[in-house]
């Protein structure tokens, strides 16, 4: 199989199953020097691990990570990380009944088609188990971004019907709820309509959304390595997320130009800015979410995820056996009622993973940053001496 890394310098591979003996990451190209340890990382698995609250499943893991290589006396050496997390409670039993069957909305017949086999247990390598190995990687990621002064920070905007307007956000609230969301008062409202669907062995989706402040203008390639391109595969290659739309998005179509457009102005040394710009040069407004050209701007890059209802759901299905029969299918074990809380943090990490890598990448965009690198005697200079 292909296809399981990401990234050109920060680069990361993921490997493990969803019943299998563990999940895990290997971490190639962060720089040597970066203070790590096991909390560290810790931290933002909890934030993805199962049973946090009644909305995901009772799956009963610790996801405890393991640092296997890449780290000495509480400092990255410059080689490859080695992270690992061990299942420990696996169930492939609670799989018995579909081993023939497909289950609706998930990668069963696709991946069958392709392979000819596939892993029914729990979906394997296409269970969303398999973002263990994003998060630990884009704890690292962030902690490297955070050495810069670049914050990435994730948050769930909207639960099936109840969506949070800007106007209403209360950043504190994050962690208040079990649903991240910048309201408790809409949480409270989206956790009723969690239970109703739960009563009726069904499952919704929503929207999550993710901010990176602190950005400097420049990252990104202007043709086939956009930051919007790069950003949109990241957060499209988790296994729930079906759209992506920076800034404005879909609702930059019903708009003009003159509205559209960001209008910029220049800074004195006292004035600040309303789109979050840094240096001299300032966005009044920010519909274009921090990107122009496909590169950051300055401004505060605006990210959403569009993520669909949970596939595994009790109800009565239909579907096909691996003969071609049709059938009926009640899928059993497991499983969250809604995935969007629980993949907050997932989106948070691939957007840090992706500017991470572009940062390392930017070095060598200016022949005057790579001789800083390497303390190189501009030649003006030296003809001067």
């Amino acid at each position: 199989m292909s296809g399981s890394s990401f990234g050109t310098i920060f680069r990361v591979t993921t490997w493990g199953e969803s019943h299998g003996p563990g999940i895990g990451v290997v971490i190639d190209g962060c720089p040597s020097g970066l203070s790590l340890s096991e909390e560290d990382i810790q931290k933002y698995l909890d934030r993805r691990k199962p049973g946090q609250s009644k909305y995901t499943t009772k799956r009963n893991e610790s996801d405890s990570v393991e640092i296997l290589s890449g780290v000495f006396e509480g400092k990255t050496t410059g080689t490859p990380i080695s992270l690992l997390v061990r299942n420990q409670d696996q169930r492939p039993r609670d799989y018995g009944n579909i081993v023939s069957l497909f289950r609706p909305g998930h990668a069963d017949y696709p991946f069958t088609e392709k392979y000819g086999f596939r892993d029914y247990r729990g979906g394997g390598r296409s269970s969303g188990r398999e973002t263990i190995g994003r998060v630990a990687a884009g704890a690292v990621a962030c902690l490297l971004l955070k050495e810069l002064g670049i914050t990435v920070s994730a948050y769930t905007k909207s639960i099936g019907p109840f969506t949070i307007s800007e106007k209403d956000y209360h950043m504190s609230e994050i962690h208040e709820n079990s649903l991240y969301m910048p309201n408790n008062s809409i949480a409270e409202q989206a956790g009723e309509y969690i239970s109703s669907l739960m009563s009726k062995t069904d499952s919704c989706g929503g929207i999550i959304e993710c901010i990176a402040e602190g950005l400097p203008a420049g990252l990104g390639e202007p043709v086939f390595d956009k930051l919007d391109a790069l950003l949109a595969q990241a957060v499209m290659s988790i296994g729930a997320v079906k759209g992506v739309e920076i800034g404005d998005g879909f609702a930059s179509a019903a708009s003009v130009g003159s509205k559209n457009n960001d209008a910029f102005r220049s800074l004195g040394t006292s004035d600040t800015c309303c789109a979050g710009s840094g240096g001299r040069i300032c966005k009044v407004t920010n519909h274009s979410g921090g990107t122009l050209g496909g590169m950051s701007d300055g401004a505060q890059l605006v990210l959403r995820a569009a993520v669909k209802p949970t596939s595994s759901i009790a109800k009565t299905q239909q579907t096909v056996n691996i003969a071609g029969e049709n059938t009926d299918i009640t899928v059993h074990g497991r499983h969250d009622p809604v995935i969007v809380p629980r993949a907050v943090v997932v989106v948070e990490s691939m957007a840090a993973l992706t500017l991470a890598d572009l940062l390392l990448r930017n070095m060598a965009s200016r022949l005057e940053h790579v001789k800083k690198v390497y303390n190189c005697v501009p030649a003006d200079s030296a003809d001067l001496e």
